[in-house]
């Protein structure tokens, strides 16, 4: 049976992901939904016309992990898709959070997404697709949000350079890079501080973001990255020193911060 694999598929953008591989995607007999909130998964099955099987995984427990590659094993499934999609934010300067929570980013954002992938590998065949979440965070050091965009920064570069050694098999990886969308993302991150109001300004909506993630990936495209404010961003951070925009920032913030 074909099946495609997705995490944090209880909200946001991998809830999304959920509903438009089984609208789109006729030959997907199966949706693995990975996710913590058992009940947040069910609800997704009497939505879409593909069987969803959900999975209560706190992919940051590695007991609770490796009883992903036990199924994996024993049922040996043609894993057509992946997307890993669970990761979380926290707004503020170091040591504004927990340690815990500090932590808790790079231990889901880059460690469970590499060992999700390296479980899920073995099971995909040629032509087959891995979605990786990486972020627009990922093209500039951010002050007030640094551990986040550093995991992002690692994202990025892991799913590049996956992609150019899983050509020779068929199997193609596409970062997915947008700037702020609107899920519940930042209902976490803004626990700790609020988001810069031009963020706020081009907010994405997430159902596009993954609509245009879907055909990067079909295209067989290793980034995408949603909106023209983005791209050029993008662009930006490739031809202007990091110091140099990082010094603009500072001073636009500081100019809106006295003009509130």
């Amino acid at each position: 049976m074909k099946i495609a694999i997705v995490t944090g598929a209880s909200s946001g953008m991998g809830r999304e992901f959920v509903m438009q591989i089984a609208d789109r995607f006729g030959g997907i007999g199966e949706i693995w939904a990975i996710a913590r909130r058992q009940d947040r998964i069910e609800e997704l099955s009497p939505l879409v016309p593909v069987k969803v099987r959900s999975f209560a995984i706190d992919l940051t427990d590695d007991s609770k992990l490796m009883s992903l590659q036990d199924v994996l094993f024993e049922e040996k499934p043609e894993v057509k898709w992946l997307i890993n999609a669970a990761g979380y934010g926290k707004i503020g300067d170091i040591g504004s959070a927990s340690l815990n929570d500090e932590l808790g980013m790079p231990d889901l954002n880059c460690r469970a997404l590499c060992a999700v992938t390296h479980m899920v590998l073995p099971y995909m065949t040629e032509n087959s697709r891995i979605i990786q979440f990486s972020s627009a965070a990922a093209f500039l050091p951010q002050p007030g949000f640094a551990i986040y965009a550093a995991t992002k920064a690692f994202v990025l570069s892991y799913s590049r350079a996956l992609n150019e050694e899983l050509k020779s098999k068929g199997i193609f990886v596409t970062a997915v890079c947008p700037g702020p969308v609107r899920t519940e993302f930042f209902d976490v991150a803004e626990t700790t501080a609020k988001i810069p109001l031009y963020k706020n300004v081009v907010m994405a909506d997430p159902k596009k973001v993954v609509q245009l993630a879907l055909r990067d990936s079909m295209m067989g495209r290793p980034v995408s990255v949603y909106g023209s404010t983005m791209k050029a961003f993008r662009l930006l951070c490739k031809i202007i020193p990091h110091s140099v925009i990082l010094r603009f920032m500072k001073g636009f913030m500081r100019v809106v911060n006295t003009r509130r």
